[in-house]
């Protein structure tokens, strides 16, 4: 009777083990779905070497190489993080700094003036804000003289390119 039981928790203890495993290798067929979930010829068969991988005492990992070995990494929900895939795995986060950056830039650029920033180093004493406002306004050229309404605001960018 005990051996029964073990038996029984044996096959439970590798059936857990190869779904566990099986969540996390793609269908080469279906692509989309991992192996415990399609039903396609080639996961029915992936599904059984993992029992018999997991019944001849390998390990985990040694079953993820031997797949990926066989299949390639694309057979892995997970790939390993390595130099190759480094890009890949960081590009959002060099995107989103990039993004910030210029952004962070367009807004120093916006906030500074050279002619305030030559007088603040000529004076030695930064200007008051009433003074900043009164430079401003002088260096500040008058808008043109066409309909005020009917100007758009463009940016700096669009009148480079347009080449005004």
């Amino acid at each position: 009777m005990a051996s029964k039981d073990d038996d029984v928790k044996e096959k439970l203890i590798v059936d857990a083990r190869a779904r566990d495993i099986s969540h996390n290798v793609r269908c080469t067929d279906c692509g989309s779905q991992s192996i415990e979930d399609s039903q396609a010829d080639i996961a029915i068969l992936l599904r059984k070497l993992i029992r018999d991988e997991i019944r001849s005492g390998k390990s985990d990992t040694d079953i993820y190489k031997k797949l990926q070995t066989e299949f390639g990494e694309s057979i892995l929900y997970k790939p390993k993080f390595d130099w190759q895939t480094a890009a890949l795995w960081l590009s959002p986060l060099l995107v989103g700094g990039a993004a910030v950056g210029v952004w962070a830039y367009q807004k120093h650029r916006q906030k500074t003036n050279v002619h305030i920033m030559a007088l603040n180093l000529v004076r030695g004493v930064p200007l008051t804000p009433r003074e900043k406002e009164t430079m401003l306004d002088i260096l500040t050229p008058p808008a043109s003289q066409g309909f005020k309404s009917q100007r758009v605001e463009t940016s700096s960018w669009w009148r480079r390119l347009r080449g005004q």
